[in-house]
C-alpha cells in the first residue's frame, strides 16, 4: 500500500516538475508570455529629457534645443492583420525599404520584442502633421520626440562637439540609463559634460487591454517619474574673442589660444580649419561628419583640434622656460654671458643666430640661439660623466609647468606633447653607435651634439608642446611661478564650476625670483625687439617670438603675450603652420585678441584685415604636392577636357553676344539716320 502510494506521489511531484520547468522555459526562453504582459498589462514609456543650454561667458547661447521627431517600432505590438501597404503609403516608402528597416532592427544586439526601437528618423513638422492623423491605425509604430541640437553659432565646432546615437559600447558603460537610439555626447563640451547636459528620463507606465487601447496610468501613476531637464553650462568661452580668432584662422592650419592667467579660465580656443557645427544636425548629419572625417586634401583635418591636440616645436618661444630651469639648476644666472660673438660654435657645428656676447634680458630681445644652445648645454653638463641627471632634473621643472603632460583639463580631447628624458637620448645614442658599427657598450654618458639634445634649448630639437600647454606655462610666467589648470566650463546651472581640479594652485619648481629677468627680456622684445612693430598704445605688454623650422616647408609662425604687463588678464598664443616669421603672422593674431578683450574693440583694423584676408593654402598645396613625389605617388594632371569645353563656349557666348549687340547698335544706328532724313524732308 505504502508503496502503491509512494508511486503515486512520485508520478505527482514529477508531473508537477515538468510543470514548472515547462513554465519556467516559457518564461526565460520564449516572448509568450512577456508577449501577453505587453499587449494586456503595462507598456513602459520613457520621455527624453531637453539638454541643457550651452553659454559663453557673456549669456550668450551657443547651443539650445529643436524638437526632433522619429518614429519608433515595437515588434511585441505588431498584429497579424497589420497593412503594410498602408503603412508604406503614410510613411512614403516602398515595401522593400519597409522589409530592409524590420531586418536591421532585429539585427541590433540589443534588440527585444518589448524595447521600442527606431524605425524612422528625422521626419519634418510636415511630416508628423500627416502622419499622427493616422498612426493609431499602427499600434506597433509610435511617434517620439526627441530634442535636437539647435547651433546659434556657425563656428566652434570642435570646441561644442555633437551628438549622435549611442553605440554598443556606451551602452555598456552606462547601461543603467541608454538605450538603444538614445543620444550621447560624442565630441567637445557635448562629451565632456555629457552627465550634466543629458538631464534624467522620465518613465511612464500605461495600461493597456488586450486591444491595446490605454485604459490609464499604472497605480494611478504612483511609479512614474518626472523627466528632469539637463543642466544649462556656461563656458568661460568669450564667443565674440573666440569668432575673431576663427576668422583669422580662414584659409590657414593653426590654433590660438587665450586664458585668464589668474584663473584658468580658457577664454578662447580655436583651431583652424574650423568647423560650423550646424553641419551636426539635420538629415546630412551622418553624410557631412563622414566628408569632415575625410577631409585630409593639403593636411585640412578639420576634426583634430589643434588647439588642443597638435603638438609643435614651440621654437623661440621656449627659450623662456630654459632660462627658467637652466637658473633654477644653477647652472647661469641672468648676468651670465656665453661666447656668442658671431653665432653659436661648438664641436664643428655652427648655429647662425642674432646678439652677441651678451646677458640674458637683450638675449631674450634679439631671441639669441646660442645663448640658449649653451645654456641647455649647461643643463646637460650639470653632472659630469651623467648628462641622463641633468636632463631628467631639467624635464621635472618642465613638467612642472604642465610640459610633456597631460593638463588634467576638462576638454574631450588632449595631447601629452614631449619633454625628453635622459633614458630616451641613452637609447637614441646606442643606436647610433650600434649603426655605425661602434662596439661601444656603455651609452650612460652619451653625446649632446649626435643625439641632437642640444636643440632642445631653442625649442626645436625633440620638444613638442600643444597650444593650450603653451599658453599655460606663458600664464605661469605671468604668475611669476603658478598656475589653475586651464579650463573651458564656468558655471553649472548658474553655480560655479564645483570640479576641485580647477581650485588647486600648482606651483611650478622655479624660484619666483628667477621670473623677473625672463619677464624683463620679454618686454624688451616688445619695446626694441622682435615685436617691437606690434607695440599697442592702449596697454603694456610682454611678448616673445618664435620662428620653428619643419622639416617640409616655410617655418611655423609662433607668438606668445602677457597683457597688461603691470597686473595681466590675458595669455595669448598662436600657431600658423608654415606661415614664416613670428612677428609676421601669429603676433599680429595675438595683438588683435588682447586689444579686443582688454579695449572691447578692434583699434588696429589693419591687423584684423591682414590677418582675415591672407591664405596660406598656397603654400600648403605645395607641400603636399612635394610630399606625394617624395613618396612616388603624385601624377600630373591631366588636362580637363570639360573644363576646358566650358571655357571655349563661354567664350563663343560672349562673341555671339557682342556680334548681337554691334548689329543692334547698327541697326539703332540706321534707323536714326532714317529718322533724322525724314525729318529733315
Amino acid at each position: 500500500m505504502n508503496t502503491r502510494y509512494l508511486k503515486i506521489f512520485s508520478i505527482l511531484v514529477t508531473i508537477a516538475l515538468i510543470f514548472v520547468a515547462r513554465l519556467a522555459y516559457l518564461q526565460l526562453f520564449t516572448d509568450r508570455y512577456a508577449l501577453n504582459a505587453a499587449n494586456t498589462s503595462i507598456k513602459t514609456e520613457y520621455i527624453i529629457p531637453q539638454r541643457g543650454v550651452i553659454f559663453d561667458r557673456n549669456g550668450k547661447i551657443m547651443v539650445g534645443n529643436q524638437p526632433a521627431y522619429e518614429i519608433s517600432f515595437t515588434q511585441a505590438l505588431m498584429r497579424p492583420d497589420f497593412d503594410t501597404l498602408g503603412f508604406c503609403n503614410l510613411m512614403k516608402i516602398s515595401k522593400a525599404d519597409f522589409i530592409k528597416r524590420i531586418e536591421v532592427i532585429k539585427k541590433e544586439k540589443y534588440y527585444s520584442k518589448l524595447t521600442p526601437m527606431t524605425f524612422f528618423k528625422d521626419l519634418s513638422r510636415e511630416d508628423i502633421a500627416r502622419v499622427q492623423e493616422i498612426i493609431f491605425k499602427y499600434p506597433a509604430f509610435n511617434i517620439v520626440q526627441r530634442p535636437q541640437r539647435q547651433y546659434e553659432v556657425s563656428t566652434s565646432g570642435n570646441l561644442l562637439g555633437y551628438t549622435s546615437e549611442v553605440n554598443e559600447r556606451e551602452i555598456k558603460k552606462d547601461s543603467a540609463y541608454y538605450l538603444p537610439g538614445d543620444f550621447i555626447g560624442k565630441t567637445g563640451v557635448e562629451k565632456s559634460y555629457e552627465k550634466e547636459l543629458r538631464g534624467v528620463k522620465g518613465v511612464k507606465y500605461i495600461q493597456k487591454d488586450i486591444r491595446l487601447r490605454n485604459i490609464g496610468s499604472y497605480k494611478n501613476g504612483s511609479l512614474d517619474k518626472d523627466v528632469i531637464t539637463g543642466k544649462d553650462i556656461t563656458l568661460t568661452i568669450d564667443y565674440d574673442l573666440q569668432r575673431t580668432a576663427e576668422e583669422m584662422l580662414i584659409n590657414k592650419h593653426g590654433a590660438i589660444v587665450a586664458l585668464d592667467p589668474n584663473n584658468g579660465e580658457v577664454l578662447v580656443a580655436a583651431t583652424g580649419p574650423d568647423i560650423d557645427p550646424n553641419l551636426f544636425t539635420g538629415p546630412n548629419k551622418s553624410k557631412n561628419l563622414y566628408a569632415l572625417s575625410k577631409d585630409t586634401l593639403y593636411e585640412n583635418k578639420p576634426t583634430f583640434d589643434r588647439a588642443l591636440q597638435a603638438g609643435y616645436p614651440p621654437g623661440s618661444t621656449f627659450k623662456l622656460l630654459t632660462a627658467l630651469a637652466a637658473m633654477q639648476m644653477g647652472v647661469m644666472d641672468e648676468k651670465t654671458i656665453f661666447p656668442c660673438g658671431g653665432g653659436f660654435f661648438y664641436k664643428g657645428k655652427r648655429i647662425k643666430g642674432h646678439g652677441g656676447a651678451d646677458p640674458l634680458i637683450p638675449s631674450i630681445q634679439v631671441s639669441s640661439n646660442c645663448f640658449f644652445t649653451y645654456a641647455f648645454i649647461a643643463i646637460i653638463k650639470k653632472y659630469p660623466g651623467n648628462p641622463s641627471k641633468g636632463v631628467d632634473e631639467w624635464k621635472k621643472i618642465m613638467s612642472s609647468f604642465g610640459v610633456g603632460e597631460f593638463l588634467n583639463n576638462d576638454f574631450a580631447v588632449g595631447a601629452r606633447g614631449r619633454i625628453p628624458s635622459g633614458d630616451f637620448y641613452e637609447k637614441r645614442f646606442k643606436a647610433i653607435m650600434k649603426a655605425s658599427g661602434s662596439q661601444r657598450t656603455d651609452f650612460k654618458n652619451w653625446d649632446e651634439m649626435s643625439t641632437g639634445a642640444i636643440y632642445n634649448g631653442m625649442g626645436q630639437g625633440d620638444v613638442l608642446v600643444t597650444p593650450i600647454q603653451l599658453a599655460n606655462y606663458v600664464g605661469a610666467i605671468a604668475n611669476r611661478g603658478w598656475y589653475y589648470t586651464p579650463h573651458i566650463v564656468k558655471a553649472i546651472d548658474g553655480k560655479p564650476n564645483p570640479d576641485p581640479r580647477f581650485k588647486v594652485k600648482h606651483k611650478t619648481l622655479v624660484d619666483p625670483k628667477h621670473f623677473e629677468p625672463v619677464l624683463k627680456g620679454m618686454e624688451a622684445v616688445v619695446l626694441r625687439g622682435t615685436a617691437r612693430g606690434l607695440k599697442s598704445n592702449d596697454f603694456t605688454q610682454l611678448a616673445k617670438t618664435g620662428t620653428a623650422q619643419v622639416p617640409q616647408g616655410k617655418d611655423n609662425s609662433i607668438f606668445v603675450l602677457i597683457a597688461p604687463a603691470e597686473k595681466p588678464k590675458i595669455v595669448v598664443v598662436a600657431v600658423m603652420e608654415h606661415a614664416g616669421f613670428g612677428a609676421t603672422w601669429a603676433g599680429p593674431a595675438c595683438t588683435v585678441i588682447a586689444e579686443k578683450y582688454i579695449t572691447g574693440d578692434l583699434k588696429r583694423e589693419n591687423l584684423y584685415k591682414k590677418m582675415i584676408t591672407s591664405s596660406f593654402m598656397p603654400e600648403y598645396k605645395r607641400q603636399w604636392i612635394a610630399d606625394l613625389k617624395r613618396k612616388g605617388l603624385y601624377v600630373d594632371p591631366k588636362p580637363d577636357s570639360i573644363k576646358q569645353k566650358r571655357i571655349k563656349d563661354s567664350l563663343e557666348q560672349v562673341k555671339q553676344q557682342k556680334a548681337k549687340l554691334q548689329k543692334k547698335i547698327e541697326e539703332e544706328t540706321k534707323k536714326n539716320n532714317t529718322a533724322k532724313k525724314t525729318v529733315k524732308q
